[in-house]
């Protein structure tokens, strides 16, 4: 399309100079004065100060444009009414992009065209009214395929900008969907290698351990199998979080406060608002780890009587709200050695927020915030 805008621009250019040449060639050969020619050449230099070196935007032209090269015009007319014709030379843009202004500046220079040869002659002759009444028809065909060109060109733009965000958002999708995949398939290896392995390890140091003598480097190599097998476990669930594969996100979220309201006593519950609609699985992994981190939180400094999970489907974002009624803290002091730190960061890398608001003796409101991207 940059291609075509250039070529479009040259024609305009082109189409300018030919017509200035044609509508002002005679008169200034029969007025046989400077001042004409010096009004002929400060038009097209206006031109070229507004079309050529500063470039506006296809169909906008400048009204400081149009007042300038009106004036200059005029001056021309008063001279000698032949330069009558010239007016469209300074329309011309006007005349590309804008069929109604430019018929009126065609049939403007017919009427007044007309005009000139009645006020010379006394009469107008029906030989000068087709000649006319033809270039009027000519200009007004051209007018109108210029035009016709240049919204065939926009609705073209138009419909290119269309198919490469569509094609940036699909090849964004399938980016999403190969990470997520390949996520997945290294939470398979890793559990069905490492872990398993770590495991086995730990069941012949534990029948080692039964039939030996109390050995501290055994107790050591089981403690440091035991060890591994949990780490290995904790990037198993890192990967692929076990929780959304039953209902997604907004089951995992009632399930993890039911956990803390078995577990603890606190009375924990959590809201679902606006229209489910499915996400993609790497944000529901990363909203599902910062409510994780932030029940953690809760449970271990907040000493909380009631924690909230509220998760709002919005028309371009989803947002969790994690509210507690606890302790509080300070978190320009606590984010230095802090888990939320982290989250903030990788919010921040998929294009979203993590905000934390907490003041001592009031609880702790952690909010995340994505985009909506549908799965």
């Amino acid at each position: 399309m940059e291609s075509w805008e250039r070529s479009r621009r040259r024609w305009q250019h082109a189409f300018f100079a030919s017509w200035l040449v044609l509508t002002s060639a005679g008169p200034l050969m029969e007025v046989g004065q400077v001042l004409p020619v010096a009004l002929v050449a400060g038009l097209a230099a206006w031109y070229a100060v507004w079309f050529v070196l500063r470039t506006p935007p296809a169909g906008e032209v400048p009204l400081p444009y149009v007042l300038g090269g009106g004036l200059l015009w005029l001056g021309l007319f008063a001279i000698d009414s032949a330069f009558l014709v010239v007016c469209l030379s300074v329309l011309v843009p006007y005349c590309l992009d804008a069929v109604r202004v430019g018929l009126v500046a065609v049939l403007s220079c017919a009427g007044g065209w007309l005009w000139h040869s009645y006020h010379e002659g006394g009469s107008i002759t029906w030989t000068e009214i087709a000649i006319t009444a033809l270039i009027a028809i000519s200009a007004a065909t051209a007018v109108g395929y210029f035009y016709s060109v240049a919204r065939q060109s926009a609705e073209r733009k138009e419909l290119i900008d269309q198919l490469q965000a569509a094609q940036e958002a699909r090849a964004a999708a399938e980016r999403q969907a190969g990470v997520a995949a390949e996520r997945q398939r290294l939470a398979r290896d890793i559990h069905d290698s490492l872990t398993q392995g770590f495991a086995s390890v730990v069941m012949l140091l534990e029948a080692a351990q039964e039939r030996l003598p109390d050995d501290r480097h055994l107790t050591q190599a089981l403690r440091a199998a035991r060890e591994n097998v949990a780490e290995s476990r904790r990037v198993v669930r890192a990967l692929r979080p076990g929780e959304l594969d039953d209902g997604g996100l907004p089951e995992a979220l009632r399930r993890l406060s039911g956990r803390l309201s078995d577990e603890t006593g606190v009375h924990a519950h959590t809201v679902i608002t606006g229209a489910l609609r499915p996400l993609d699985a790497h944000l529901q992994a990363e909203l599902l780890r910062v409510a994780q981190e932030a029940i953690a939180n809760a449970r271990r400094h907040a000493h909380a009587e009631q924690v909230t999970l509220t998760l709002s489907y919005m028309e371009d974002l989803v947002v969790l709200d994690v509210h507690d009624d606890g302790d509080g803290f300070d978190p320009g002091r606590a984010a230095a050695g802090h888990g939320l730190l982290i989250m903030r960061e990788r919010m921040e890398q998929l294009g979203g927020t993590l905000l934390v608001e907490s003041t001592s003796g009031e609880g702790t409101t952690v909010v995340a915030s994505l985009p909506a991207v549908a799965r």
